[in-house]
């Protein structure tokens, strides 16, 4: 049976990054929905971050997007999130917003637009180098929507040639985390759409080379803890991006559509070492709240995961180990259903008043009158957001 001591220690120990671009207004393609209270800053967004940690006691981590969060003196952005108990986590490029990216950024035929493409990702490098940052996600939109729009193969070429002078640049305690899709916005092919893609690249360029995993970016009935179990075993996960979706909108709340896959996912993660400090996994949100309130919606979305990951670390080994080993399929099944079935949440509650904190985070905030304060302040000039 699982040591309850060391679960709630792992638990304790466990730490959540949230998105900068969680605490903005968003929406879908044809609609972003404002909100009263929503900062109109990076340090107001550093603010809201800032809360969630006092309230959760694991999302000490708070990642940023540029330009979305560009600033003209980022130490002084680093200075001031250490001020309210935060990091700065990772740096998110930018290569999809702009009219120069019609046909690719990096991938893109035209030499100067790759060039404009390569640069923002070193500008990027230079934002970590101000933060201390650690990790530099790049996704990539390039793709092409019709068949002979482009040479697929020239497309992975001057995708690798950017990747390696980025990679070049990096700093011995920095990282590279690639991400995939497997379409979106591209409808023909995708540059990067898949982990065996980015995985390629990766072991080509090197160790500060990782895959990032955002579970909502697989076709229907893709099997994810695979691919988590592989990239592990092969020392290539850098880390996730947790949400999740239904059809192909990958934006919803981590948990909210398929519980039990972020289960199966956090069952693999726990079982190959993935929970370990050393082995660097950075666990990330990266979600759009468009209809919900911002912050207890990030709230709501640490203790998901949160959830997941207690059930994962309840799953009685020895018993799963010695179900599997004599072909007892059944026995093996129930052990893992055992453990999806408990309820969890007096074992958090009881790990948060341990930690000093309020047995229920989303309660606590609604208590705090925070809402009320930010909605009252934060009036006038213009709200954060990705526009549309």
């Amino acid at each position: 049976m699982p040591d309850i001591a060391a679960v709630k220690a792992a638990l304790a120990n466990q730490r959540i990054e949230t998105p900068s671009w969680g605490y903005g207004n968003s929406g879908t393609r044809f609609k972003v929905f404002a909100q009263a209270g929503v900062p109109r800053t990076p340090w107001e967004k550093i603010d809201d971050a800032a809360k969630v940690h006092e309230l959760t006691g694991i999302a000490p981590k708070v990642s940023l997007h540029i330009p979305w969060d560009r600033v003209d003196d980022y130490a002084a952005l680093a200075a001031y999130a250490k001020e309210r108990g935060l990091e700065l986590g990772a740096i998110n490029s930018n290569t999809f917003q702009d009219d120069d990216y019609t046909l690719g950024s990096v991938c893109h035929p035209d030499a100067k637009v790759r060039r404009k493409a390569v640069d923002h990702l070193l500008e990027c490098v230079g934002i970590m180098d101000a933060t201390g940052s650690r990790d530099l996600k790049l996704w990539f939109a390039d793709g092409t929507n019709y068949p002979g729009q482009d040479d697929v193969v020239a497309r992975q070429d001057r995708l690798a040639e950017a990747l390696t002078e980025v990679y070049e640049r990096l700093g011995d305690d920095q990282r590279m985390l690639l991400e995939y899709k497997f379409f979106e916005p591209a409808f023909y092919t995708t540059d990067v759409p898949d982990w065996g893609t980015a995985y390629a690249h990766c072991l080509k360029l090197g160790e500060k080379a990782q895959v990032v995993v955002d579970t909502g970016h697989h076709a229907p009935g893709t099997n994810i803890e695979f691919i988590v179990a592989l990239l592990l075993r092969e020392g290539k996960l850098g880390g996730f991006d947790f949400n999740s979706r239904f059809y192909a909108d990958d934006d919803l709340m981590v948990g909210s559509a398929d519980p039990f896959q972020l289960f199966r996912i956090l069952c693999e993660v726990a079982k190959n070492g993935g929970l370990e400090p050393v082995t660097n996994v950075a666990f990330m949100l990266d979600q759009c709240h468009n209809i919900e309130a911002k912050i207890p919606a990030v709230i709501r979305s640490v203790m998901n995961v949160q959830e997941a990951t207690a059930k994962a670390l309840l799953v009685d080994r020895d018993a799963l180990r010695d179900a599997q080993q004599t072909g007892d399929v059944l026995a093996a099944n129930a052990v893992l259903m055992d453990a999806y079935n408990t309820d969890v949440r007096p074992l958090l509650r009881e790990v948060r008043e341990e930690m000093g904190l309020a047995p229920d985070p989303v309660a606590a905030y609604r208590a705090s009158g925070r809402q009320e304060q930010i909605v009252a302040e934060r009036v006038g000039g213009a709200q954060a957001g990705w526009g549309a």
